[in-house]
């Protein structure tokens, strides 16, 4: 059966039916103004019975609820939803300026083409539109909230249509009297009756097109699902906002009296949900959308384990869920139930995580790990604290980052670990959650791993600073450092020149084999120098003064042998680093490393560019 129907509407019926609130839009549909430039070619398009597409709209009193509001510029009484018959989807840039161009007196409101703010009128030069189809662009004119176009800065007037009298003095036609000009043309014939023969030959040429112009419409069903209409405006909405679920689920629940918005990023955008869980710094880039994802999990959760213990088997059982369409057929007591349980399990979350060396959200490897680990939290409570849930947890992590896993689309991946790893933990199954079995690390990755967008390399910096790593210069353990003061970054260790000059390829010094964190002020000194000459610079320096013994002490904590650094000696120096963090990845991971292969593979990936040059 069909969800749709195709017609054609005329454009006056259509923006009859906006002003009367017949037509509104869903909440989801942001506030949008189109610039002065796309108005005027709208008007031409019309008077010369071009196209101007299709708009789309959905039928309204099905299962499919929204909130909803008027086209901008309309104005409604109170309580004016129960007049809506049908939303519009798809055609609200075009709508808004037609309504407010064609049907109301006062100012459209739009843009100039440096996105200032305009309120203007619209007007057609009827002599110069008689011209011809291409002098109707030049006849349209647009003049201020006082019906007068300005020069010289505004203090030259160049035409006054500030009375009836002086339009049709001037025989300019205002743009909201097109679909109606009886009362313009009964003024006319009392103030200039020699004009109405020319007058006549414009109304049938120019004010007709609009009157007849049919506008090709798709109106949805009331039986249109909602996945349907996110899956629908995505489509369409090529030039808006992009829709999300959190503005659809939004629209949705706000049908019920529940606002979202205000409770996720607060009344006026000032506190709320968002501003609690900021507070903590690891989950202040959490989007709405992973949240709403949460609360999926634990629904369909709850709904799987009644299903089990009601006896259903097979496709009887509600699977665990975080895929779109699902989060999208959450009812509000969804939210009701399990939002502040999940709010907690996020914070746990932040808890968890800086417990395993994360301090700072630049380098936490997959923020869609958060949701799932959340949602285990919202279950577990404090009881993650416990030295075997805690190496659980831990596990599942660790192989998600350096397995690679959770990069892409993650949904069934993030349903299948909250199941899987609630049962681990409980005990009630031996069976390890799918991603720490399919987690495998090559220890060839390390010489592919170049950019600190990739979750392993992320992973890896955070594990040297969990080990104790100290800088070069300030002899702090990394994480005790102010990240901005001492300008951390991730840097070469033997410097890039220094390996350029010797001819090693840039596939290798670049690897982060051979990078690791080192502060503004310690790169500096370092510049493109042997590591045997910078590092006695570095001890001899005023502000350091450190024995030999030390600073290999230091060197160490990077997982660095000192002597192979002392000695310049490249190669060894590599190897020897590289099967450091690679004990350091499987330590984590509590699995041995996949075989390496005999030739060293290389993924493409980009090499990473510093934020500070190396000092020559």
């Amino acid at each position: 059966m069909s969800t749709f129907d195709s017609t054609k509407t005329q454009l006056s019926v259509l923006l009859s039916r906006v002003v009367e609130g017949k037509l509104q839009l869903p909440d989801f549909q942001r506030g949008w103004v189109w610039d002065d430039e796309h108005i005027r070619s709208l008007l031409v398009s019309i008077a010369r019975s071009f196209p101007i597409g299709a708009v789309m709209l959905l039928e309204t009193g099905g299962e499919t609820r929204f909130q909803v509001r008027p086209v901008e510029g309309v104005d409604l009484p109170p309580n004016s939803s129960a007049l809506t018959e049908q939303l519009l989807l798809d055609g609200q840039q075009r709508l808004t300026s037609l309504t407010q161009v064609l049907k109301f007196d006062k100012p459209v409101v739009t843009r100039d083409a440096k996105k200032r703010e305009l309120r203007l009128h619209y007007y057609f030069d009827i002599e110069n539109a008689l011209q011809g189809p291409d002098s109707l662009a030049d006849a349209i004119k647009a003049v201020d909230e006082q019906r007068t176009l300005r020069e010289d800065f505004g203090r030259k007037v160049v035409l006054d249509l500030s009375t009836r009298e002086k339009e049709i003095e001037t025989f300019h036609f205002p743009c909201s009297q097109i679909l109606d000009s009886s009362k313009w043309e009964y003024a006319l014939v009392q103030a200039d009756r020699d004009k109405f023969m020319r007058f006549m030959e414009f109304r049938e040429k120019v004010l007709d097109p609009f009157r007849r112009y049919m506008l090709p419409v798709i109106s949805l069903t009331k039986a249109t699902s909602k996945e349907a209409v996110c899956l629908v405006f995505e489509k369409v909405n090529t030039g808006g906002v992009p829709l999300t679920v959190f503005e659809l689920i939004t629209a949705t629940w706000a049908a019920d009296g529940f606002n979202l918005r205000d409770d996720w990023f607060g009344p006026r955008g000032k506190g709320g949900r968002q501003a609690r869980l900021s507070k903590r710094p690891l989950l202040r880039d959490l989007q709405p959308t992973d949240f709403l994802q949460g609360l999926s999990l634990l629904y369909s959760l709850e709904r799987r384990k009644q299903d089990l213990a009601a006896g259903r088997s097979g496709k009887e059982v509600t699977s665990v869920t975080a895929k779109r369409e699902h989060v999208l057929e959450m009812p509000l007591t969804v939210f009701k139930k399990w939002a502040e349980p999940l709010t907690q399990g996020f914070e746990q979350a932040d808890r968890f995580l800086r417990s395993e060396g994360f301090h700072h959200p630049k380098f936490l490897p997959y923020r869609t790990q958060l949701t799932p680990l959340a949602a285990v939290l919202a279950h577990l409570g404090e009881r993650w604290l416990e030295p075997q849930i805690k190496s659980k947890l831990a596990r599942w992590f660790w192989c998600g980052v350096f397995g690679e896993l959770y990069g892409g689309a993650v949904e069934t991946r993030i349903a299948l670990d909250v199941q899987q790893l609630l049962t681990w933990i409980d005990g009630s199954s031996t069976q390890e959650p799918a991603t720490v079995q399919a987690a495998g690390f090559n220890p060839n990755r390390l010489d592919t791993l170049r950019s600190r967008t990739s979750a392993a390399y992320r992973g890896l910096y955070v594990l040297l600073q969990r080990e104790g790593a100290r800088d070069f210069f300030w002899k702090t353990r990394m994480v005790d450092l102010d990240r901005d003061e001492a300008k951390l970054d991730i840097h070469h260790i033997f410097p890039k020149k220094w390996c350029e000059d010797r001819g090693i390829a840039p596939r290798v010094f670049n690897a982060i084999v051979n990078k690791t964190a080192i502060s503004y002020k310690a790169n500096r000194m370092i510049g493109g120098k042997a590591p045997s000459l910078y590092l006695a610079q570095i001890q001899d320096h005023s502000q350091v003064q450190l024995a030999e013994t030390k600073m290999d002490d230091i060197l160490a904590s990077h997982v660095i042998q000192p002597a192979l650094l002392r000695t310049d000696s490249f190669d060894a120096f590599y190897a020897a680093r590289r099967k450091a963090l690679l004990a350091l990845v499987e330590r984590a991971m509590d699995k041995v490393s996949a075989e390496a292969s005999s030739v060293v593979a290389d993924d493409g990936e980009e090499e990473d560019v510093e934020e500070a040059d190396e000092a020559t």
